[in-house]
């Protein structure tokens, strides 16, 4: 079984071809993933409000697919009342913060009162990192009473600080997706983190998964650790049944 933690659902800017839910899934059978928590590129880079009503929309259509709310830390009002509305449904299992996208960094006050808003519901936040934003995700996580928090990206070349984070607390997690990847650069972060804070994210359908799925074939892990992050520690931390939701049908030790 595999979970990415960080995909995404809706045409790109630079492509209308990738917007359809077949596509998503036609990525993800290609590679084996069964499930993907995804987020909608129009909350993600225009409209907050439409896109994530859009996204609930979506996800009453396919299984294979569990949400992310996007939350702009500059409109936090409008994440009060789409978390309020939308997480009813039962299919947003967390909460995505672009902070490039929406100029918020993580020290900001703004997105330091989203995060403490998204502990409060007791969501995991995927937060968009890079350089050395890790440690400043890692601060919130420790400042932040019950924030459980994804190092989006892992810090893209900034990882070394995303291992410094991740042994600084124990409410981060990291996940590998980046466009410009360094050979080495997953196998390093995984035998230096506790591996329980390891998860899979692709970046799809922005990236196609191949760049995330040889990074971590690459490493060579032991089972034990390929197991935690194909899915295990995606599920503990999603809350998921991966009985319901493999395919196949196999019970998961």
């Amino acid at each position: 079984m595999i979970i990415d933690v960080h995909a995404h659902w809706g045409p790109w800017f630079f492509s209308m071809d990738v917007g359809a839910v077949a596509v998503n899934l036609a990525v993800m059978d290609r590679y084996g993933i069964d499930l993907a928590v995804v987020s909608a590129t129009e909350a993600v880079i225009y409209d907050v409000r439409s896109g994530n009503r859009a996204m609930a929309r979506v996800l009453e259509t396919t299984d294979r697919f569990l949400g992310y709310l996007t939350v702009n830390p500059r409109r936090l009002a409008d994440a009060e009342r789409d978390l309020a509305e939308l997480l009813p449904s039962g299919r947003f299992v967390g909460v995505k913060i672009h902070t490039d996208y929406s100029g918020s960094p993580v020290t900001s006050a703004q997105t330091r009162e989203a995060l403490a808003l998204v502990a409060a519901y007791d969501l995991p936040a995927l937060v968009h990192t890079w350089d050395t934003t890790p440690l400043d995700l890692a601060q919130a996580c420790a400042d932040i009473p019950g924030l459980r928090a994804i190092a989006g990206h892992m810090g893209a070349n900034g990882w070394r600080y995303a291992v410094e984070a991740a042994n600084s607390v124990d409410r981060l997690w990291l996940e590998p997706c980046f466009s410009h990847t360094e050979a080495g650069r997953f196998a390093a972060v995984a035998a230096a983190i506790d591996p329980r804070r390891l998860l899979f994210g692709t970046d799809a359908t922005l990236i196609d998964p191949a760049a995330a799925y040889g990074a971590v074939l690459a490493a060579d892990l032991d089972p034990v650790t390929a197991e935690r992050v194909a899915w295990r520690n995606a599920a503990e931390l999603f809350g998921v049944d991966p009985v319901r939701t493999d395919p196949s049908g196999t019970t998961r030790g």
